[in-house]
């Protein structure tokens, strides 16, 4: 089977980051998978956002100017707009903007941002109409939320759960980068969790024999298994992907885009070389910002 199409906070290369819009598209595109980063509201509630400081991804600074304060987030000052310091109803207020400089803006100002909820109500939908689609969330700086007393883990059950998605067979996954979160939702659910792994973590056997106690996959940073010299220029590749197959672990690659401020000068200006060669090399699943090319070099004839 070729790897599973994860679109990286929606269609984001053609839409803006974590809208309904964004999702909608890469279903549309052919993703399997879409995958929300969460966050919490003062209320509460999950949104899908990538950070919960969002200055850089809403209009928030205009309509909400003095809401701006610097806060720690693990271990580091952010100086910004946060969701922990807004209800539901006043993000919904917010429309979302392109994170990017080298992207479209045509789309900011349009979109609102969405609630898990809705996220996983679009996938549900698609599901009825007779297209499965997973739904992966990201908990987000989930030890800092713990800290103020907003938790990411426990709401995001109850709300996996309550949408019928609890089984490992389910289609949904969880992601962290913090080991802590998932071992806290191990005992919770028996849905597939997924330790992401960024550029320069130990992947070594015996690190991946210990995610394997508590997780059911990794999502490596693309450069843990295709590494790269200064100048982007792609090495030959490790033995990840064999290793943590070997422990029993799934692999979704991360993030694979198509514009040249990310792809390596090896794949010649041709995103889809960067697809097939992690096809090649066994990935389960790929994340993408372009679901439409990972359709259709996965899909094609």
């Amino acid at each position: 089977m070729p790897p599973l199409i994860i679109a990286h906070r929606g269609a984001s290369g053609h839409r803006p980051e974590h809208t309904l819009e964004a999702y909608a598209l890469a279903i549309e595109m052919g993703a399997d998978v879409i995958e929300p980063d969460i966050v919490c509201t003062r209320d509460g509630v999950l949104v899908a956002r990538h950070e919960n400081e969002i200055g850089g991804t809403t209009d928030v600074a205009e309509k909400f100017p003095r809401r701006r304060t610097t806060k720690e987030i693990d271990g580091q000052p952010v100086d910004g707009w946060f969701t922990e310091d807004f209800t539901l109803a006043e993000l919904k207020a917010l429309r979302a903007r392109e994170r990017l400089p080298f992207r479209s803006r045509a789309y900011d100002g349009k979109f609102l941002i969405p609630s898990l909820d809705e996220v996983i109500e679009l996938a549900e939908n698609r599901r009825a109409a007779g297209r499965s689609i997973a739904v992966y969330p990201e908990t987000k700086h989930p030890g800092y939320f713990r800290s103020i007393g907003l938790p990411l883990e426990p709401r995001l059950i109850a709300l996996m759960h309550a949408r019928g998605l609890r089984r490992r067979t389910d289609p949904a996954f969880i992601q962290s980068f913090e080991p802590s979160s998932l071992q806290i939702l191990r005992p919770m659910t028996e849905l597939r969790l997924m330790q992401l792994l960024d550029e320069g973590a130990d992947a070594s056997p015996a690190r991946l024999a210990a995610i394997a106690k508590y997780a059911d996959g990794i999502g490596p940073h693309q450069r843990l298994i295709v590494p790269a010299d200064a100048a982007g220029r792609l090495l030959p590749a490790t033995s990840l992907i064999d290793d943590a197959h070997a422990a029993g672990l799934f692999v979704h690659v991360w993030t694979l885009r198509s514009e040249d401020a990310f792809l390596s000068p090896s794949y010649g200006g041709d995103p889809r070389r960067e697809y097939e060669q992690f096809a090649s090399l066994g990935a389960d699943g790929v994340f993408t910002d372009f679901p439409d090319v990972a359709a259709a070099v996965f899909r094609r004839k």
